[in-house]
């Protein structure tokens, strides 16, 4: 049953779903039709989940792409098209009918792209970065564990082989000019889209900045190496007098939760904690104990996991990489993500008065209100819909 949180807001636009097929992850469909007349049809594949809850079931917060998936959705309904929606998975499904745009995440867009009639706009939402790129800098982190630690991880953070870019008219991309650029050998117009975020959080006015200042915090997902958490965790055992706390699935990655046992969970100043719900009071409580974020990623569209600390006001020391653009007034870019380079932001930061810590935590948290929200997302990307259909007009 399509949850009634998802039809009460659809029926707020003036918009009703109709019933989906069964099997809805490998062949079926939902189709969402405006009341008023359609201008034409368009075929949406990417997170079907948030078309599919249970009564009284919120949407998800585990990731964005929940939220963003619906509204994309939304956005095509107010522009008065139909959307037929299906998920990012589906391998099986035949259009049968004819699109005016074509919206999708990477998986099977070729195979779709190639059954859709040919004035159908093709437009690809990336977000990650360029596979190539992607895996190649994922198994690059990897060699150098193994060269430092000689043990081989698993859990690479790989992004399948795909020639989604080649076939799509255009793109929309969660990430910044880094992100742009392992796409732009393509050639194809890119509109770039802020990520939107889970949780927002009151700013921190009340921290106290001077018994939090040699306290940070790492926070990702899967990928640990990926995302340079055995980056943090050496260069963190080096300096007693800083802690680090450390937020993530750590269990779900045995080899490196092995590898890395020491720092993890016999080291006085290394506060191993788990997987964080970014709703949940705990997630703010471990905040509050911070003054900065530390996320040496090597490769991301854009990290939500980066955009949730900074609306905490947590003072970012973050790869380019990590896909999110920081200013030097309120934070540190990591350009090669050495040990040195992030011992020296660390200490730069906590080194800093503070009237000056309190005055980049508020910095922070303004630019992830000013940049990174639900409402933000829905602006941009209209804007860029928009754009694209004035320029097939």
């Amino acid at each position: 049953m399509v949850g009634k949180i998802v039809k009460k807001i659809l029926r707020k636009l003036g918009l009703e779903i109709t019933k989906y097929s069964q099997n809805i992850h490998k062949s079926g469909f939902i189709r969402l039709r405006p009341k008023k007349t359609c201008q034409g049809y368009v075929l949406l594949a990417y997170i079907i989940e948030p078309f599919l809850l249970k009564p009284g079931e919120p949407v998800s917060n585990a990731h964005t792409h929940d939220w963003e998936s619906l509204q994309i959705a939304k956005t095509f309904l107010e522009l008065g098209y139909g959307v037929d929606v299906i998920s990012y998975r589906n391998n099986k499904f035949v259009p049968e009918k004819k699109y005016s745009f074509f919206v999708a995440a990477r998986t099977n867009f070729e195979r779709i792209a190639r059954l859709l009639n040919k004035d159908c706009v093709k437009i690809v939402h990336l977000d990650t970065a360029h596979w190539l790129f992607n895996n190649f800098s994922s198994y690059e982190r990897s060699l150098n564990l193994q060269r430092r630690r000689s043990v081989t991880v698993k859990s690479q953070k790989i992004v399948d082989a795909n020639f989604a870019i080649e076939y799509a008219d255009a793109a929309t991309i969660l990430g910044n000019k880094f992100t742009i650029s392992t796409y732009s050998y393509a050639q194809k117009p890119i509109y770039r889209i802020p990520i939107s975020t889970c949780a927002i959080y009151p700013c921190p006015e009340h921290k106290d900045y001077e018994n939090c200042r040699r306290n940070y915090l790492w926070f990702g997902s899967g990928g640990l190496v990926h995302k340079g958490l055995d980056l943090a965790l050496d260069v963190f055992a080096g300096m007693p007098d800083y802690h680090l706390y450390v937020c993530g699935p750590i269990q779900k990655e045995k080899d490196f939760e092995s590898a890395y046992y020491k720092e993890l969970y016999e080291t006085p100043n290394i506060h191993t904690i788990g997987w964080v719900d970014v709703s949940s009071p705990e997630f703010i409580e471990i905040t509050n104990k911070c003054v900065g974020l530390i996320y040496p990623s090597c490769s991301e569209g854009q990290a939500g996991s980066v955009v949730n600390c900074l609306h905490a006001g947590l003072i970012p020391a973050i790869s380019y990489e990590s896909g999110v653009d920081i200013s030097s007034d309120f934070g540190e870019v990591l350009r090669d993500c050495s040990f040195e380079e992030i011992r020296n932001s660390i200490v730069k930061i906590s080194n800093l008065p503070v009237k000056e810590l309190k005055r980049m935590s508020r910095k922070t948290w303004e630019y992830a209100q000013e940049n990174h929200t639900r409402e933000k997302f829905a602006e941009e990307f209209k804007n860029s819909i928009l754009h694209i259909v004035k320029n097939k007009a």
